[in-house]
């Protein structure tokens, strides 16, 4: 066995998000989201689960608190539900939803626990929604507004803030593929919505060096490490056309190296070209202070004569319930491409686990083996890629609890601490004790 120590300082937390925890969405003046609309539209939503209740964590949170602290949690990343303190998006305040998050951050804080705050995880006011979401470019302004508004009245505890969760997903699976909230399918649509989230990020940004808020701001991303099929060379011109369409997509224009020419090429060839004005793509490129990276697995990659060039290979990998390859490498090669292609950034794990559906055996203890597993191979690729040089200053576990998985409902367990869904109690499972561990020795044995 050799012990992988991580560096001093490196923290180690947990994250969630909003709409997959809170429940208590007709509580205390919260506005209706585009996802409290999808739930409730017949087909979308596995076993037409809704987040209604979810985890009770607007009334457990203390609850919740108190299970990091006991974890070793050094740092929680949460969202805050857009909806909750600008019911309708942007004008009126409610003050009773920013009184709930001042109560969390003290909470957190008077435990030692940093906290983290993603400003939009994809729970996107129906007001917005209404007029168009992320296809209207005044929604961007409104974005800007919220970021000032919770800047404003969190800046002095928050250090840490994230603009956007994953927009590759709520782009992509909102308004093409529509498999999720709002469910449009349409390229143009999409092809706005990219540009409109990217550009409400960079407006956020400059609203926070603007108004010189303490701390640090950056975007965070879901991610896939692709890799060839064969050694081809057409193969490896394809991982390069995936990787265009995927990740230099989002993080080209953050970067400030504008958007790929192949995906400009594909949207100008089809009539909807991205709607960028004079100026939009500075304000997109306002520089961050670090990347927030999501990854849960790989992708191989072959040549295809379709629209973009390539095609996913068939896995070769045992699958996880998700149904992706367990690919703990994953982790650490995504991190030394990234850090190569941008410049060695600094970077936080922002999101990286497991689905394991384990449930309590006749004693109550939950044995999630697979997540323990892959958590340790996880980790063991990450660490290694911080000895070749790579700064990453970060991990969260995703996640804290089982919670509202999206479109899969309530089907797929990604917490270190089971949800009992009848009773709502958290009982911590053997990775949640793994975890702890690895907090309290600062690194871990493989």
């Amino acid at each position: 066995m050799v012990f992988y120590a991580f560096p001093e300082g490196f923290q180690w937390g947990v994250a969630t998000a909003a709409y997959q925890i809170e429940g208590a969405v007709q509580e205390d003046g919260r506005g209706v989201t585009i996802w409290d609309t999808f739930v409730r539209q017949p087909g979308r939503v596995l076993g037409g689960d809704t987040g209604d209740v979810a985890c009770d964590h607007y009334h457990r949170f203390r609850e919740d608190v108190e299970l990091m602290a006991g974890l070793g949690i050094q740092t929680y990343r949460f969202s805050l539900a857009w909806a909750r303190i600008l019911p309708f998006g942007r004008g009126a305040v409610n003050e009773a939803g920013l009184a709930f998050y001042d109560r969390l951050v003290d909470a957190l804080l008077e435990r030692g626990i940093e906290p983290a705050v993603t400003l939009y995880h994809w729970d996107l006011p129906q007001a917005l929604q209404d007029i168009g979401g992320w296809t209207n470019r005044s929604v961007t302004d409104a974005f800007a507004e919220y970021a000032k508004l919770v800047f404003d009245r969190f800046g002095d505890r928050v250090k840490r803030w994230i603009t956007l969760n994953e927009p590759i997903v709520f782009t992509g699976e909102g308004y093409r593929s529509g498999r999720m909230a709002p469910g449009i399918r349409d390229l143009g649509a999409y092809s706005r919505a990219v540009h409109h989230a990217l550009l409400a990020h960079g407006k956020a940004v400059r609203v926070f060096r603007e108004g010189g808020y303490a701390g640090e701001i950056g975007i965070t991303n879901a991610n896939t490490f692709y890799e060839p099929a064969d050694d081809a060379p057409e193969t490896a011109a394809a991982v390069e056309l995936a990787r265009d369409f995927d990740t230099r997509l989002f993080h080209g224009p953050v970067f400030g190296r504008g958007y790929p020419a192949s995906v400009v090429k594909f949207f100008a060839e089809r009539g909807v070209p991205f709607p960028i004005e004079a100026g939009d793509m500075a304000v997109i490129a306002t520089p961050t202070d670090f990347l927030g990276v999501n990854l849960y697995s790989r992708a191989l990659i072959q040549p295809a004569n379709n629209s973009v060039g390539f095609a996913g290979a068939p896995p070769r990998l045992p699958l996880l319930p998700m149904g992706y390859e367990a690919a703990p490498h994953s982790l650490g090669a995504f991190v030394r491409w990234v850090s190569k292609e941008y410049g060695r950034p600094r970077i936080y794990i922002t999101e990286n686990g497991v689905c394991d559906n384990t449930e309590p055996d006749a004693s109550g203890v939950v044995d999630d083996r697979t997540r323990q597993e892959l958590l340790r191979g996880f980790l063991v690729g990450l660490n290694e890629a911080i000895a070749e040089g790579c700064d990453v200053r970060a991990y969260y576990q995703w996640s804290l609890m089982d919670n509202f998985e999206w479109a899969f409902g309530y089907s797929k367990r990604f917490g270190i601490v089971y949800t009992d869904y009848g009773t709502l109690a958290r009982i911590p499972k053997r990775s949640a004790e793994m975890y702890a561990e690895i907090i309290r020795r600062n690194g871990l044995e493989a």
